[in-house]
């Protein structure tokens, strides 16, 4: 049975979840659903990056003097959002867990034994926000461009990866495999990165805490094994969760069918470590790459960056409580293209809803069921030939090279095509003059036509998928197989059986 292990980024709980973290969980999740609908084995794999300054300091802000109080109340917090949310994920990994500290004590007692550790002394710039440590060349006007602050001068002894000795490993790997960083401007940016900048990472920290000392109520971070007085670099110990998920150094069983991933899905700001930093660590300790890693863009609200001092973060779940789950998804995956930079708008949610949703798909289903209601009480009538429902090719090769934009775009072409049917036929106009076989056949054609448009929707729009299913008097399978999958996408209504109207998917909302 073919597997996908698809992840996102593990996510920083020094805040509430943001829209901008909804968007590449909700990609995750439906991509997730997606294969699962194939009868695909999936592991789906989100979480939160614990062992992180930003965290220190926002449990110092709060005057939180328990630093593992803090992480465990915010992980709940961002558990509960993602459970609201219906996201899907097979494994919510915490970065403070004792099994990822044993996968990252194993990890880097491998790397070491290699000999890609070594002891020096680092000197140089820090940014706080990125976490990471920056050269001249990354600044502009003397600061960090993702954060516009001025980095801090860090000079202290730490332990540093051998990360040079794997640049022509990495653009060999690239050079053979172009897929494994998508898209293609953000491949060019890597192979840039390695040729020419790439130099060995500190991978610890002195210390870890909001003053630059020990942390109230003892140090954040991995001890380094054997050195107590170091800290594994937050990165390092980070993109280990991408293999201590699935069970490294814990479930040789587990890991030995899930890795290596199929899918890592990230922000274009931290793709370096994604693609340069984590498949060298990975060669280092002897492990497969994951197949690919696709970066999309950044996202502003209403043209701004989104941030606390702008006072402009979206929370998904006060979008949802408007609208619901579904049209933040939809809105999310139809209004922003796979790899570019997106925009939130409220006004735009809102025509989206209205002139997509209200206008075209909810005004479709509700034609279509009223008019079986009123020439065929309400049950399907005998089969026809049905030339609207030939968008699943094009539907599943978009869902395949993750454009699930143009995957949307599909399914609305068969919507508005359905509605432009409508008129032509002019079912009422074939009632009049008693065309009985074809105001059957018409009928016909459009209901199963929903029937595509609902199973195309399962990933994007999940609720309102299982909702059009139980209008049609179906329902969606409990469990996915290849089976099921040629029911349900090559299978046909059964004449006779009974719809049911409701009320309509999304009223207008003025």
């Amino acid at each position: 049975m073919a597997k996908f292990y698809v992840s996102t980024p593990i996510y920083y709980i020094n805040g509430k979840p943001s829209v901008g973290h909804a968007y590449t969980t909700i990609i995750a999740d439906a991509l997730a659903r997606y294969h699962r609908s194939l009868g695909e084995e999936v592991f789906f794999l989100t979480g939160t990056d614990e062992n992180s300054q930003k965290n220190v300091e926002a449990a110092s802000v709060a005057g939180k003097t328990d630093i593992q109080g803090y992480l465990d109340e915010m992980a709940a917090l961002w558990q509960r959002t993602f459970d609201s949310m219906g996201i899907t994920h097979d494994r919510f990994i915490r970065t403070t867990e004792d099994q990822h500290k044993k996968a990252v004590e194993k990890f880097w007692k491998a790397v070491e034994a290699k000999g890609d550790i070594y002891q020096g002394e680092y000197s140089g710039l820090y940014c706080k926000g990125c976490e990471a440590f920056v050269n001249e060349s990354d600044l502009i006007d003397g600061k960090c461009p993702i954060h516009k602050t001025v980095p801090e001068t860090i000079k202290e002894k730490n332990y540093f990866f051998k990360l040079t000795n794997y640049r022509d490993a990495l653009l060999e790997h690239i050079g053979k495999h172009p897929e494994f960083v998508l898209p293609d401007a953000r491949r060019n940016e890597v192979v840039s990165y390695i040729k020419n900048f790439m130099e060995d990472v500190s991978i610890s920290r002195a210390s870890m805490s909001a003053e630059g000392g020990s942390a109230s109520g003892g140090k954040c971070g991995i001890p380094v094994p054997g050195d107590e007085s170091q800290r594994i670099y937050v990165w390092f110990d980070a993109l280990i969760n991408y293999i201590s998920g699935v069970g490294y150094g814990t479930d040789d069983a587990a890991f030995g069918k899930w890795w290596p991933a199929q899918l890592h899905l990230v922000g274009k700001d931290i793709i370096k470590f994604h693609c340069a930093l984590w498949p060298a660590m990975l060669m280092s300790a002897g492990l497969p790459l994951p197949s690919r890693v696709f970066a999309h863009g950044f996202f502003t609200v209403n043209g701004d960056k989104m941030s606390k001092s702008l006072g402009n973060v979206v929370d998904p779940l006060d979008v949802a409580a408007e609208y619901s789950n579904d049209v933040l998804r939809y809105f999310l995956l139809r209004e922003i293209r796979m790899g570019e930079d997106g925009d939130f708008s409220f006004q735009r949610l809102r025509d989206r809803y209205n002139s997509d949703l209200a206008d075209e798909f909810g005004n479709l289903v509700h034609r279509v069921l009223t008019m079986t209601e009123k020439y065929f009480d309400g049950k399907v009538p005998e089969r026809a030939e049905g030339f609207l429902a030939g968008a699943w090719p094009a539907y599943q090769g978009a869902m395949e090279e993750l454009r699930l934009h143009d995957a949307v775009e599909t399914i609305w072409s068969v919507i508005r095509q359905s509605n432009q049917f409508i008129d032509q036929q002019a079912p009422w106009q074939l009632a009049k003059l008693k065309e009985e076989k074809l105001l059957s056949d018409t009928m016909y054609v459009l209901l199963e036509t929903l029937r595509h448009i609902a199973w195309m929707l399962y990933p994007i729009m999940p609720d309102t998928s299982e909702k059009l299913f139980g209008k049609l008097g179906l329902s969606t399978p409990k469990e996915f197989s290849h089976s099921a999958l040629k029911a349900w996408v090559w299978g046909e209504l059964e004449p006779g059986g009974k719809i049911a109207k409701g009320d309509p998917l999304f009223p207008r909302k003025e």
